[in-house]
């Protein structure tokens, strides 16, 4: 049994704005998951559009500086309530989320929990464990990795799909993480697991001077060790979706991926470079993601 049905068709000008309004904002935020969603049917590729407009408009509430973050968020919250249930304001990403949302039959649950790690931003700057950094890559990461699943349509009678989903996020998220670490520093965030710094000897000073001493370097030869392994999962998920959606997601983790080869021939270095995949490069993955779609066995 598939979790999706069928696919999105704009029935009206306003769903039309809407999911135009969506996608122009997906390629100018998202670049890399624009680029994986390429060779999705333009159904889905608007819905999944749609999906990321949500997450994007969530983490600018959040972001804006002011000491009502917490009203805004809590109002944000509402409004995304009422969206949930076809009352929604003038805002032009309501009619395309939940056009995609209804149409998938995509859990509201997710929305909130996402809600709940954009909230955590607020709040949390520092997180003790691994345990504690995972919870936080679940609710920003993982569900996304959920709501995607359920716009690609999978089996949902593998158990296993959901565990393979949230590794998914977790090895994206954490591959975010070692990235912006010079950045994150810079804004008084400190997302690597508090007993890890210590572990390998690493201060917030180090990080804040760009320190890459060898400390640093093994501190990040075991988070990106980490991170390998939960790619290791996240491949496991492929075969669990439908095939029409299998390319995507095999570009997305390969650009993701890609981005976690550029740190280690870095050097681990990501105070000096920041590590990514270039435009040309994720055009190939594109191209040859596509190519293999068309004429590999059916399944594959």
């Amino acid at each position: 049994m598939s979790a999706s049905t069928s696919g999105v068709t704009a029935n009206s000008q306003t769903l039309q704005a809407s999911y135009a309004y969506c996608e122009t904002l997906t390629k100018e935020q998202a670049r890399n998951f624009y680029f994986s969603f390429m060779t999705l049917d333009a159904a889905r590729r608007l819905s999944m559009c749609a999906i990321y407009a949500f997450m994007r408009i969530s983490d600018d509430v959040s972001d804006e500086a002011g000491d009502d973050r917490e009203e805004r968020m809590a109002a944000w919250t509402a409004e995304v309530s009422a969206a949930l249930n076809g009352n929604f304001s003038e805002r032009q990403l309501w009619p395309a989320f939940y056009h995609t949302v209804t149409t998938y039959s995509i859990p509201h649950q997710y929305f909130f929990d996402l809600l709940k790690g954009t909230g955590m931003d607020l709040v949390r700057t520092r997180y003790e464990t691994w345990n504690d950094l995972s919870r936080y890559c679940y609710h920003v990461a993982s569900v996304v990795g959920f709501v995607c699943i359920y716009v690609w349509g999978f089996d949902t009678s593998d158990e296993n799909v959901l565990q393979y989903a949230e590794s998914c996020g977790l090895a994206l998220q954490l591959t975010n993480i070692l990235r912006d670490i010079q950045e994150d520093i810079q804004r008084d965030r400190v997302y690597l697991p508090q007993e890890e710094l210590r572990r390998f000897g690493v201060t917030e000073d180090m990080l804040l001077q760009g320190d890459c001493s060898s400390a640093f370097v093994a501190l990040m030869e075991f988070e990106t060790a980490r991170a390998e392994g939960l790619y290791q999962d996240a491949w496991k998920l492929v075969p669990l979706i439908q095939p029409s959606a299998r390319p995507t997601l095999r570009i997305m983790i390969r650009i993701y991926y890609g981005i976690l080869l550029a740190i280690k021939r870095n050097q681990y270095n990501v105070f000096r470079t920041r590590a990514s995949v270039s435009t040309p490069t994720k055009l190939a993955i594109v191209i040859g993601e596509w190519i293999r779609s068309r004429f590999a066995p059916m399944g594959k």
